[in-house]
Parts: C-alpha cells; structure tokens; sequence
C-alpha cells in the first residue's frame, strides 16, 4: 500500500493536508507546524510542536502505550519517535503525528474518528495480507 499526504495549507498554527491511498484520496490530514527540517536556514525541531520532516517512511501497526490498542506507527522518522496516525481535530492533539479527519475547516478536521476507523481498517487488511505500507509525505 502507497500512503500519499500532500501538505497544501501552511499557516502559524498547523499544517492541513490530503491523504490518499494507492492514488485514490481517503481523507483530510492535520499536523503541527511545517518548520522545514530538511533546510536548517527555514526552522528547527520544537519538541511537540513540529510536523515530521517531508520523505516516505514505512508504517507498521503496534501496540501503543499511550492510546492502549494497536495504532498505525511510523518507523525511522528524523528526529521524532513514536510518530503515529490516529483521531484528533486540532494542533493540540499532536506531538508530531497526522491526524485524519472526513472534513476541514481553518485550523481543524471534523469527523476525525470516523475517518480513522475507515483508514485503519485498510491498513490492518494490507498489514494482514504481507503488503508492506510506506507512507510519502510531501
């Protein structure tokens, strides 16, 4: 499975998106502040503040002790750790991690449970049938 997040509106608070599944879009995308880890010149890491430097990753599904179930993980992020993909509406649902959500509006998702359950449900089929899942985020 190919994960694609297009990042497309920047502001001071948040970072909005579009994720799509082997090409066909699934959702709307919320995560911190965009600071350009990639370019040292246009921002640093803030710890629980900053969205994950752009590049593809693999994504696997374990248990998270944070949120007590299995939740979809991103593996070998740059200076970040436990990055993961779950439910959330706002910047101050994340440390770092994508938030999925069925509508946008200025600096929130809605339906952000809805939109989880639908996306992990694929994901744990394409987990289950040995596909491996990277994630792209540009």
């Amino acid at each position: 499975m190919h994960i694609e997040l297009l990042r497309n509106i920047f502001d001071d608070d948040c970072t909005l998106g579009a994720l799509s599944l082997d090409g066909k879009f699934e959702c709307f995308t919320l995560e911190d502040v965009d600071r350009h880890l990639e370019d040292p010149k246009k921002g640093v890491k803030v710890y629980g503040n900053t969205a994950i430097p752009r590049g593809v990753y693999e994504v696997i599904i374990n248990k998270s002790m944070r949120f007590k179930r299995d939740m979809p993980l991103l593996l070998q992020v740059p200076y970040f750790e436990g990055v993961r993909i779950h439910s959330g509406n706002t910047s101050a649902n994340t440390d770092g991690c994508i938030l999925l959500g069925d509508t946008r509006a200025n600096d929130r998702i809605g339906e952000s449970r809805i939109a989880f359950d639908r996306f992990f449900l694929k994901l744990r089929a394409a987990i289950d049938g040995n596909e491996e899942v990277i994630i792209e985020v540009r």
